[in-house]
């Protein structure tokens, strides 16, 4: 078999469904043609290879690609300030309701040019490759006007252009209220549902749609005339859910197939239940947690026995996660949710592509999938969840180069 790169005497963490466990081979080769894998495996089983390039791994470890599945990359502006506010004891809930919050990065937003956005969005972006990452999930929910919303989408897409990554895009109109809205929520949803989606749909800046609803975010029903517009313009559906109370809202997120929900620490049995008959994914976010210092813990246990699938992302954002290394990201979920090494790497490979509706094209290796890889300098998988502060990555791929 002719292929334009092979990649020998490697141990593979496959992650691929069909092996036990984390699909471990420890005498491996990854061939590749035109960037999507050709064979993935033990070495005595693969077919005669042949390439224009031989890369000696050094019995090096390779991965997939890491994939941060929930990420609000775009923005302008930080809020350490109000990083301050939470040290002296005020709370996320009472900073958002005195005009704080989201509201305060959706003025730096308005206020910054896309090319001001993309060179900030970079440099957070690059220490996100840094660490193996192929594929990031990027959010809007900082404009909250169909102007700056598109702004926001626009510099998501322009990412591609200036680093070999893939981006998906997801639409989060419904993350706050805006201030020119203040008092008339349902009204603003009117606006999301009838005015910005169907043009971002058009213009297809985005490949899903998310809604915060939340005490202090939307309601219950207006989160389903939002997944209800979504259907219509045949967008994919996620949810940020049941962080800070519990409205229900993953297991309406569930009636519509949804991706994933997303945060979920006070996420009650009948939501549990809903998402293991949809398959939806839990996407759980230890750094949000780690920097609110909250102390529910999401219900990693029922989760594991109703057999739904555990996804770990940054959340990276200005306010709640300024978080913008996954390997640490896999270390808070194992400290603090108490996940373990298996569910932590499937949580940033397998899981992660399930949670982007992409679970057909990366996340594991296996022959058909795009070859992203990330080569590591470990002894033992367990390393990357384990290490803080630490990168030990010594190559990245992307699309087999």
């Amino acid at each position: 078999m002719r292929c334009d790169r092979i990649w020998r005497n490697a141990r593979l963490a496959t992650m691929a469904p069909g092996r036990e466990g984390l699909g471990l081979v420890d005498d491996g080769v990854i061939a590749c043609t035109e960037g999507r894998i050709v064979y993935a495996g033990d070495a005595a089983s693969a077919p005669a290879l042949d390439a224009l390039e031989t890369v000696d791994c050094e019995r090096r470890w390779i991965t997939p690609g890491l994939i941060d599945c929930h990420t609000h990359l775009v923005y302008a502006g930080d809020r350490a300030a109000e990083f301050e506010q939470r040290l002296q004891g005020v709370s996320y809930e009472a900073i958002a309701r005195a005009g704080g919050g989201i509201v305060a990065t959706v003025r730096a937003t308005r206020a910054a040019s896309e090319y001001e956005l993309l060179n900030a969005t970079l440099a957070r972006l690059d220490a996100l490759l840094a660490e193996g990452v192929t594929t990031v999930e990027v959010k809007s929910g900082y404009g909250l006007s169909l102007e700056h919303e598109r702004k926001q989408l626009r510099v998501a897409r322009a990412l591609e252009q200036e680093r070999p990554v893939s981006i998906s895009r997801t639409f989060l109109g419904a993350h706050a209220l805006p201030p020119e809205f203040a008092g008339r929520a349902d009204d603003y949803i009117t606006e999301v549902c009838e005015h910005m989606l169907p043009q971002i749909a058009c213009d297809r800046l985005a490949d899903a749609v998310d809604v915060f609803c939340e005490n202090i975010g939307f309601t219950l029903e207006q989160t389903r005339r939002v997944f209800a517009a979504a259907e219509k313009h045949g967008l994919r559906i996620k949810l940020h859910a049941e962080q800070l109370s519990n409205l229900g809202g993953t297991a309406l997120a569930a009636s519509f197939r949804a991706l994933s929900t997303d945060h979920l620490e006070h996420l009650d049995e009948t939501g549990i239940r809903a998402m293991s008959a949809s398959n939806t994914v839990a996407v759980l976010l230890p750094g949000a947690f780690y920097f609110l210092r909250d102390t529910r813990l999401p219900p990693i246990q029922a989760l594991r026995d109703a057999q739904v699938p555990m996804a770990v992302a940054t959340d990276h954002n200005p306010g709640t996660s300024p978080l913008c290394s996954l390997l640490m990201a896999m270390n808070f979920a194992a400290t603090l949710f108490r996940m373990t090494v298996e569910e932590c790497l499937l949580g940033v490979t397998r899981n992660a592509a399930q949670a982007l509706g992409h679970a057909d094209q990366v996340g594991t290796l296996e022959a058909g999938k795009y070859c992203d890889l990330a080569l590591w300098n470990i002894e033992r998988p367990a390393e990357l969840v384990y290490r803080m502060a630490f990168n030990p990555l010594h190559a990245r791929v992307w699309r087999g180069a």
